[in-house]
């Protein structure tokens, strides 16, 4: 529906001038920050993350930020290059001797120590953190694989008990690689924690408080509930309050999402983080700190975000798997080839299992995965900022659009004209839309608009007029012609003839704005404005029904209002005149149903759902702060990319589990080998060629990975 904020318009109103027949997000709302609506992102902060020096707090980077990876990698890698070369294994495998001299064959032993302690360094701290919290995990696979291959070359280079363990080159290339593929993951998504940073960054650091003597500038934290601040033309709401002096217009799109700024007045509350944008007004406090609407949807949003990064990914519980796996079949082949009388055979059998249960495949196989579904999802104006809503988005039961904006255009139509007998309703159109002309309002816009694409021609007019909160007014021919809702009707004492009034009652049961027009007393005819629904939302409706995924609506709007869009729209299921602090409770409600849910939403409001919901979609013109809540942003406000979405996630992770199976499967086949199951018969997997092996599933994953590239994302060829 319509959220008419510019006072020369308005619905049916009560005796009081309050709306009554149709129930506004504003009025909807007990708290301020009430408006669903798609806005622009004017939040005036720098929470914006450098991508390279991106910080994680979550999972198996927690703590570490991208430069760390890219630069431990290409110093290990430059390290892994003397390391390999000198290896006698590897000089065996391809056929060549390294030139031998005083000291080269310390070479692997000191620059492996060092790839070890300094390259290997994140995975040694993730893999014992994953210990501490007994949920083994690629970190731990990672760490187990390269401590023992440290451990056992050093055993070798020292020639302690006559093993041939060189696995110098075995631990850089594991170190390097995995560092690479780390890096290329975390260089992919980026960070997707600033949503509290960007809230905190609406506030103003300071406030003017009014006092006996004048204004007195103090820090935000120094207000106190009824408190009298100053807040000019340009400033920031350093609290929520009431106006009790003066009134503005106030952009609230930055707690919204609504683009149309909204006029407070003497009695209303603004909400703190609100821009006034053209007066000065005084405000008494009413809440600080943490009491503040602004502070309540952080804390939504932070128990939303703990609430969704417990899940594990993929990887993670494949690399579980293989640690299990690993460390069994170490221990079992430790035991039988001990029980077989031969010892040095039992430690050089368990060694090659242990090394070779982390392959290199599994490192890489989830970031190229992620990297190329990133690059593709971009090229579709899809940003894909975390790991997790890629994976979830493929099983999600029910997509959940925000109406206004999303699956609306946020902007007034002209829907209907009706005109009394007598008159055309071309004639009416153009009289209203020359009345209209010179005001800048969009319902007024979206008049003349209709008028201009029907190619009429519009009567001159002089001496036009805003009546604040009752309509407009203007000369034509001589005679003065308003246009508005009741309240003018009531003002000038026009009757609205009963036909005329059975066709607008029509209008306004289904959420519709109806203005009339009145030519000297006279009602000639009505106009009703509806918010547009955008022709790509029937698509994208349609286009998810057909891949399983149901589709619901949530709006602040009265119920008839939302009935009508889901109508049209054929929407499986609609939750109407929701507050906006109760978004994320409709969010839950889902989930307690057992469906997992995509929102899509845009403003400030939505954040907390955004978070809570398995995958959080922002509408690419939405706040900074709905886009730092959730795990996808799409750059425009095309529905359809969500579908887009929903295709790369299910083809990416048809490639995970095939590089997963790859991998894995590599290891099911290699470690029982390694131990010596088939030693009876003569088929013992030496480390060289395991390690070999190894290099050889890494390439095969790469090039799996490479097929992605062929998805076809582009929105327009839906389907």
């Amino acid at each position: 529906m319509l959220d008419h904020q510019h006072q020369h318009h308005t619905h049916h109103h009560d005796a009081e001038g309050r709306t009554s027949g149709t129930l506004t997000e504003a009025e909807a709302a007990v708290a301020p920050a009430g408006h669903e609506h798609h806005g622009t992102r004017t939040a005036d902060h720098n929470s914006h993350h450098d991508d390279d020096h991106a910080v994680h707090t979550h999972g198996q980077h927690a703590g570490h930020s991208t430069a760390m990876f890219r630069n431990r990698f290409w110093l290990t890698l430059a390290l892994s290059v003397p390391v390999v070369y000198f290896s006698p294994m590897v000089g065996h495998i391809l056929g060549y001797m390294a030139p031998m001299f005083p000291g080269s064959a310390w070479i692997p032993p000191v620059l492996g120590t060092v790839i070890f302690l300094y390259g290997g360094q994140p995975f040694l701290k993730g893999g014992l953190q994953e210990l501490k919290d007994r949920r083994p995990g690629m970190m731990l696979l990672i760490a187990m694989a390269i401590s023992v291959a440290f451990v056992a070359s050093w055993v070798t280079s020292l020639g302690l008990g006559g093993f041939d363990l060189d696995f110098w080159w075995e631990l850089a290339l594991l170190v390097a690689i995995m560092l690479l593929g780390h890096w290329i993951e975390m260089r992919a998504l980026g960070s997707a924690q600033g949503a509290l940073d960007a809230l905190a960054a609406l506030l103003p650091d300071e406030a003017e408080r009014i006092t006996d003597n004048g204004t007195e500038t103090v820090r935000v934290s120094e207000l106190q509930p009824a408190d009298l601040v100053l807040v000019r033309s340009g400033a920031r709401m350093p609290a929520d309050g009431t106006v009790v002096d003066g009134q503005a217009e106030f952009d609230e799109s930055m707690i919204t999402g609504e683009s149309k700024t909204v006029l407070r007045g003497i009695g209303d509350t603004v909400v703190a983080g609100t821009v006034a944008t053209d007066n000065s007004v005084r405000v008494r406090v009413d809440a600080v700190g943490d009491d503040t609407a602004l502070a309540g949807i952080q804390r939504l949003v932070a128990e939303a975000q703990a609430s969704s990064s417990r899940a594990q990914a993929l990887a993670d519980r494949a690399a579980a798997f293989l640690f299990y796996f690993a460390a069994g079949a170490g221990a079992i082949t430790f035991i039988v080839w001990t029980l077989l009388g031969s010892i040095p055979e039992a430690v050089t059998r368990t060694v090659t299992v242990l090394v070779i249960a982390c392959p290199h495949a599994l490192g890489l196989a989830i970031p190229l995965v992620i990297a190329i579904s990133t690059e593709q999802a971009a090229r579709a104006g899809v940003l894909i900022k975390n790991r997790m809503a890629l994976e979830r988005m493929r099983t999600i039961d029910v997509v959940l659009f925000d109406k206004t904006g999303t699956l609306t255009t946020g902007e007034p139509e002209l829907t209907d004209v009706a005109a009394v007998t007598g008159v055309e309703t071309d004639e009416l159109l153009a009289l209203a839309a020359a009345v209209e002309s010179d005001s800048e309002h969009p319902v007024a816009r979206a008049i003349v608009r209709a008028a201009r694409e029907r190619n009429l021609t519009l009567p001159a007019v002089a001496g036009f007029s805003s009546l604040t909160g009752r309509g407009v007014r203007a000369s034509v021919g001589g005679r003065f012609v308003h246009v508005g809702g009741p309240a003018l009707l009531r003002e000038l004492g026009a009757v609205v003839p009963s036909a005329l009034a059975g066709t607008t009652s029509g209008w306004m049961d289904r959420g519709a704005a109806v203005l009339h027009v009145v030519d000297d007393g006279r009602v000639l005819g009505a106009v009703s404005l509806e918010d547009a629904v955008r022709a790509e939302s029937r698509q994208a409706v349609a286009a998810l029904q057909k891949r399983g995924v149901k589709v619901g609506m949530i709006t602040g709007d009265a119920r008839q209002v939302a009935q009508a869009v889901a109508a049209d729209l054929n929407i499986d299921e609609v939750f109407a005149e929701v507050l906006p602090a109760d978004k994320d409770k409709k969010v839950a409600e889902l989930q307690a149903r057992g469906l997992k849910v995509a929102m899509v939403g845009d403003g400030v409001n939505d954040s907390p759902a955004l978070a809570r919901a398995e995958v959080g979609i922002a509408i690419g013109a939405g706040t900074d702060v709905a886009m730092e809540s959730a795990g996808v942003v799409l750059a425009g406000n095309d529905p359809r990319a969500v579908l887009s979405m929903v295709d790369l996630s299910r083809a990416s992770y048809r490639k995970m589990w095939q590089n997963l199976v790859w991998a894995t499967g590599y290891n099911i086949l290699a470690v029982p080998l390694a131990a010596g199951v088939l030693a009876f018969a003569g088929v013992v997997l030496s480390p060289a060629a395991g390690a070999v092996l190894m290099s050889v599933s890494t390439i095969v994953v790469a090039l799996n990975a490479q097929l992605l590239r062929r998805v076809r994302l582009n929105p327009s060829e839906v389907r």
